[in-house]
């Protein structure tokens, strides 16, 4: 596939645990899988990351060339664990021909040396490119949960979105839960806790029942509160 026309297949996507208390305490605790994607011409279904290398991943000119060797060997040094020279590798690419494969793989550099501002940036830039990647919405969205001046509000924009392109995929369903919850939805989040579960993410049992328990509680006060006699 060319760097005209790229798409990206469930990368990078970053998992959000225990959301709903780390964004009312501003501590996040997050267990994070990131995998590197390059150029696929078609989403893989057997591995939830992508090859840099396809059919189709030739370059049309030098400049083209020089920059898909970059982007590879920045993948190369991601996947042996050496994210600064991956980030330069990244850059490096994106400086000769920016696309949303570059700047997505950037952005997951940026990430795991907690530049959150400039990850948000790239995968700002790599929408613009390909708006239709819900991995680099959600990762945005997560990007704006973990930054020090924390958006709920954006990284709730950024769920709907990636809801929207791939509604069958219980891990965005899952985090959209937890910043749903986050932010007082609890109605709208059991339901995406519950579609979550239904798509196979066990760990949504638990959080079913304590945002159920919640919404009871809830539900409790305020038919106390409306029995309560005035004075």
């Amino acid at each position: 596939m060319s760097f005209s026309t790229p798409m990206l297949r469930a990368a990078s996507r970053v998992t959000i645990s225990k959301l709903a208390a780390a964004v009312r305490a501003r501590t996040f605790q997050r267990y994070i899988s990131m995998k590197p994607v390059a150029r696929i011409s078609a989403p893989s279904t057997s591995k939830r990351w992508a090859s840099s290398v396809t059919p189709h991943s030739t370059a049309s000119d030098p400049a083209e060339a020089e920059a898909l060797r970059c982007l590879e060997q920045g993948t190369a040094k991601l996947e042996e664990g050496d994210v600064q020279a991956a980030k330069s590798l990244y850059q490096r690419s994106t400086e000769i021909k920016r696309s949303a494969s570059s700047l997505f793989n950037l952005g997951v550099t940026h990430y795991h040396l907690k530049e959150f501002d400039d990850a948000i940036a790239a995968w700002k830039e790599s929408i613009a490119f390909q708006p239709s990647s819900p991995d680099t919405h959600t990762n945005l969205a997560s990007a704006y949960i973990i930054s020090p001046v924390s958006r709920p509000d954006l990284a709730l924009h950024h769920l709907e979105i990636a809801s929207s392109l791939s509604p069958e995929d219980p891990e965005i369903a899952f985090n959209h839960a937890a910043v749903l919850e986050a932010t007082g939805r609890l109605e709208e989040a059991l339901e995406k806790y519950k579609l979550s579960q239904q798509f196979g993410v066990e760990r949504a049992a638990v959080h079913i029942r304590n945002v159920g328990a919640k919404i009871l509680g809830q539900r409790l006060k305020q038919k106390e509160a409306s029995e309560k006699p005035e004075e």
